[in-house]
């Protein structure tokens, strides 16, 4: 339905294809800590429709069901994730509370081997599905049945 409803507003539609397909799927991030961003992302803005889409991409790309559920619910579940993705998920809840990840967490991600480049993606990438959650929620898009 985010297409279809999108689609709408052509011009607009075409280029934020071109910037969403830059982060995912064509991004550089590694795509488990692509998904993982996405799927907290989803659970913080109260976005179930993209959280429906991206749990299948999260397990082929990887990211396990304990992650998976973790990513899903509030707090941070450091029994269920490894220390990067302790990182990531604190990234991202950063990113939502405060508008920036800060020191101690930066130090964190640069620890796990995140590159310049990488802190750049997961910030862009964050902020980008924040917005589309917030889009999703205000135009009332369905969520997608599956058969």
């Amino acid at each position: 339905h985010i297409f279809t409803t999108l689609g709408r507003h052509r011009g607009l539609f075409r280029r934020w294809l071109l910037f969403a397909g830059a982060l995912m799927p064509r991004g550089k991030l590694p795509r488990g800590d692509t998904e993982l961003v996405i799927l907290r992302v989803s659970h913080r803005t109260g976005a179930e429709y993209e959280a429906d889409h991206h749990r299948p991409l999260a397990r082929r790309a990887g990211v396990g069901e304990a992650a998976i559920a973790a990513a899903g619910r509030d707090g941070i579940d450091e029994a269920a994730l490894d220390a990067r993705q302790v990182a990531v998920v604190r990234a991202v809840d950063e990113l939502h509370d405060d508008r920036r990840i800060g020191d101690e967490t930066w130090a964190a991600l640069r620890a796990e081997g995140l590159s310049d480049r990488d802190l750049i993606e997961l910030c862009l990438l964050a902020g980008h599905y924040t917005m589309i959650a917030g889009t999703i929620n205000s135009l009332g898009i369905e969520r997608d049945r599956h058969r």
